[in-house]
């Protein structure tokens, strides 16, 4: 696991699968595991989950750098902070203050920002500012995203699996002004 963020009615992961992992059977674990635990300690009956848990394929580059701080984002996207080091619940301080965390194994693409540990997590708060000046990102165009990457990126993945690059909407496309 690369980066995390566990919100209040959801959770933010960014996995990469290992030896041959398949997600759909890693979240199956993780979602079956925790759900019979909070069912069994709180005496919770009835449904657990809201929804589906949703992928999107992420390049393993810049964009990987870019999708972790969304992810870390989310909480001051939500106004629950206003510094992404307020919130406990996720892997911002193991990348930006160096924090010991089981759960997270840094990525190459944070590694390579620079060899020596005190500039790397500088350069990677300051990244984080940059994202946090940037309205867009702060939006989330992530949310409707399937493949998150490069164009060429988006366009061998896109190809390769026979998939569309963005979620489409559900139901039936909306009725232009002339009624088609």
């Amino acid at each position: 696991m690369y980066h995390y963020a566990l919100m209040t009615n959801h959770v933010h992961l960014i996995l990469e699968p290992t030896y041959g992992g398949n997600l759909a059977e890693i979240m199956k674990g993780v979602n079956l595991s925790y759900a019979q635990y909070y069912k069994g300690k709180y005496k919770h009956i009835g449904h657990f989950w809201q929804d589906r848990y949703k992928s999107i394929i992420v390049s393993r580059d810049d964009y990987l750098l870019a999708c972790g701080s969304y992810v870390e984002l989310n909480p001051v996207r939500a106004g629950i902070v206003e510094d992404p080091m307020q919130f406990r619940w996720s892997s911002y301080g193991v990348y930006a203050y160096g924090k010991k965390d089981g759960l997270v194994d840094e990525h190459p693409i944070y590694l390579s920002l620079s060899a020596e540990e005190g500039e790397r997590r500088k350069r990677y708060r300051e990244f984080v500012r940059g994202m946090l000046k940037n309205k867009a990102a702060m939006k989330g165009d992530m949310d409707k995203r399937i493949v998150y990457g490069s164009e060429t990126f988006t366009a061998d993945v896109t190809g390769k699996f026979n998939i569309a690059d963005l979620i489409r909407p559900k139901g039936r496309p909306k009725k232009d002004k002339a009624g088609k």
